[in-house]
């Protein structure tokens, strides 16, 4: 199943209260649970004004439906292609 990586433009991420993060979580495991086990949010990465997050989902249209009925923004959707990491190296 395909990976992605989903740039979401939201300004002040970094400065969200833990209430704040945990509202956000609970609204997308809520719309992942509706949208099946084909998609699945594996983690996100908050940084001063944007969040990265890694989905696992058959297409990039299910991840933009997944951020629709979320009310989240999916600025950019990119399917990973490769992963490599110092064990590439060798």
């Amino acid at each position: 199943m395909p990976k992605y990586i989903i740039e979401r433009e939201l300004p002040g991420a970094g400065n969200l209260s833990n209430e704040e993060i945990q509202g956000i979580s609970q609204k997308s495991c809520e719309v992942l649970r509706n949208l099946g086990p084909q998609i699945q949010w594996v983690q996100s990465y908050v940084t001063d004004d944007k969040i990265y997050c890694v989905y696992i989902a058959p297409n990039k249209e299910m991840i933009e439906t997944h951020a629709r009925e979320g009310g989240f923004p999916a600025n950019h959707i990119f399917q990973v292609n490769r992963m490599i990491d110092p064990t590439s190296a060798e």
